[in-house]
């Protein structure tokens, strides 16, 4: 008899219990790939390599003895087979090897196994091993009670659990004593064996160092070297399943949900409790005889069999999507929404007209919807996203209306500053709490009610920054504002500034005045009470003594004034040429400053590159 045993089988001791136990002697085929797989696990400092290491050795010592016959066959794997080895690249060479020498395949991998024998090849499939084979269900269960969410192990650290009830998590401490390394190989084996075998469960990834996969409402996290600096298992599941009707405003949301098909996400910081509202809002529209599916990677809702759970295809949510569309459902659960594909992939299914239920993190409502800024076109953003639900330890804490009016800004005058404004309104109460706009080329979010730790509002810091940055354009040298109202304002500048800042018969002043929408005072700093400027911080004059910055070289385009400024996007950085102040801008998130040609800042910034002088930015 001949067999030829796979990675699983040899690291099990599988071979040498056959010649040992079964009378076993005829030959043993080793893939020359089976001796790399076990080679790479050994040199990473994994038992398994030095286990089936062992295992090679007992068969060498029988080879000696006369009892079997062992030939090594085959090639190692290449580079692209190996990193190709969780989608079975080596798994199809110990196969094709098995199939080339008439071997019978000795395997403890379900998969391999099914496979093999797909294939029309001879299988032997025997049991994988674990510590735990006598135990009900997997090891890792035995940690858990009912308010335990999660379990954490490592190699060389003691068992802990988070526990308690939603929002009032802690972590604690099972054991005193450290888990070894063999204890950790037997629950990491037990979870991946039990996921490929069971009909309750699945592995959702499979990569070099990382398998996560889901058995009955648990989900499971197996990490190893080299991926992690050791063996770890993180067995999650809810402890709560909820109705609407546990929570506030269910009427209002119900009627809301099945008025017609909605935009909503559903926010907060994570074990706050969104997946488990997400799930009662499935569980209502499924009720409601509503066609629901979910979108999740990896698929952990609990939900009824009714609702088909869709992960990633092909590597993508977007295919996924794709798919959905021809399946037609009237909502889809998108469990998380995280990257930009993500918000993209979600604002397309929206626009298609499919109700989306979207489940991210944030730390306050509003967050979850300026995450969409950038990512969405603004004008659009109401159109995906029509309410946002805030949970905070597992209730309700917030609900928002998103909806566009067309309309002078809250806390702006001129009928001609008229625009689209995004408004979120407190769905409780109705009162306006943010509004999102376009102001001055740049989008802002306004807080309507005063900022936190401040006496400004929302609306007059932004104000306040826009005219700071239109003066800066014009001055040279320092520059403070001062609000004196909803519509006025005072800037201070130098004495050399103010005509420059004025303009001849008052025209540069105007122009600003008419962008913003507020009407401007320019004195000097001699007229300011107290006669100061300060001690500059929010302008910074030319000449010496300002901070060091990092040095750039702007490219000057057709339309444009380019700085490039790589790491830095988001931040708001001040432009000098020699040291002297030029401007106040944000970087982009592409990571860089782009100034129109033509402006009176790019006219300033291609003077002092014609002149030669060296441009840097300093972060604020």
């Amino acid at each position: 008899m001949e067999i030829l045993p796979d990675t699983s089988a040899v690291v099990d001791g599988r071979v040498s219990e056959r010649v040992e136990e079964a009378g076993f002697d005829g030959t043993v085929y080793i893939a020359e790939a089976v001796v790399g797989e076990l080679e790479g696990q050994a040199n990473d400092g994994r038992d398994s390599g030095w286990d089936g290491l062992e295992e090679l050795q007992r068969l060498a010592d029988h080879a000696d003895a006369g009892d079997i016959d062992v030939e090594y066959v085959g090639r190692r794997p290449d580079a692209a087979e190996r990193a190709g080895a969780g989608e079975g690249d080596v798994d199809a060479l110990i196969r094709g090897l098995a199939a080339d020498h008439g071997a019978t395949l000795l395997t403890s991998d379900v998969v391999q196994a099914e496979v093999a024998e797909a294939k029309g090849l001879s299988v032997d499939y025997v049991e994988p091993r674990t510590d735990d084979a006598d135990a009900d269900g997997l090891a890792v269960e035995r940690f858990f009670d009912e308010q335990t969410m999660s379990v954490h192990l490592k190699t060389d650290v003691p068992p802990k659990a988070k526990r308690g009830a939603v929002g009032e998590m802690s972590y604690q401490d099972l054991d005193d004593d450290p888990l070894g390394e063999e204890r950790m190989r037997s629950f990491a084996d037990d979870v991946v064996e039990t996921a490929r075998a069971s009909s309750d469960g699945f592995v959702e990834l499979s990569q070099p160092g990382m398998t996560i996969a889901q058995i009955r409402d648990l989900r499971i996290a197996v990490a190893e070297p080299p991926f992690a600096d050791g063996i770890e298992v993180t067995a999650v599941r809810p402890i709560v399943k909820t109705d609407l009707d546990d929570y506030a405003f269910a009427d209002e949301l119900r009627d809301r949900l099945a008025e017609r098909n909605r935009g909503v996400l559903i926010s907060g910081s994570p074990g706050a409790g969104k997946s488990t509202f997400a799930q009662a809002v499935a569980e209502f529209l499924n009720d409601a005889d509503f066609a629901v599916k979910t979108m999740e990677k990896p698929r952990d809702l609990q939900v009824g069999p009714e609702i088909t759970q869709y992960t990633e295809l092909g590597g993508s949510m977007e295919n996924t999507a794709d798919s959905l569309l021809m399946v037609r459902p009237d909502y889809t659960i998108y469990d998380e929404v995280r990257k930009t594909s993500d918000f993209e992939t979600f604002a397309d299914m929206r626009l298609a007209g499919v109700g989306m239920i979207g489940v991210v993190h944030a730390t306050r409502a509003i967050d979850a919807l300026q995450r969409l800024v950038g990512r969405v076109e603004l004008g659009m953003i109401p159109q995906v996203v029509d309410t946002v639900v805030y949970i905070e330890a597992g209730e309700i804490d917030t609900v928002y209306d998103v909806a566009t009016e067309v309309k002078v800004p809250h806390g702006l005058m001129q009928e001609d500053l008229a625009r689209p404004v995004i408004v979120i309104q407190d769905f409780e109460t109705g009162t306006p709490a943010y509004e999102i706009y376009t102001f001055n080329r740049q989008v802002v979010t306004v807080p309507l009610e005063g900022a936190d730790g401040g006496d400004e509002t929302g609306v007059e810091r932004v104000a306040k920054q826009e005219i700071e940055r239109e003066i800066r354009s014009a001055a040279r040298g320092h520059v403070e504002v001062e609000l004196q109202g909803q519509n006025e304002a005072v800037a201070y500048v130098e004495e050399d500034d103010i005509s420059y800042v004025i303009g001849k018969g008052g025209g540069r002043i105007s122009k600003i005045e008419d962008r913003l929408g507020i009407s401007i005072d320019v004195r000097t700093f001699d007229d300011r009470p107290g006669g100061t400027s300060g001690d500059g911080g929010s302008g910074g004059g030319g000449g010496g003594g300002g901070a060091a910055g990092e040095v750039v070289v702007p490219e000057v385009t057709d339309r444009h004034v380019v700085i490039p400024l790589d790491g830095h996007h988001g931040e708001t950085v001040e432009v000098r040429a020699d040291d002297e102040y030029l401007f106040t801008a944000t970087v982009s998130r592409g990571g860089e400053i782009q100034v129109s040609r033509g402006s009176a800042i790019a006219e300033e910034l291609e003077a002092a590159i014609d002149h030669g002088r060296q441009v840097t930015v300093v972060p604020q």
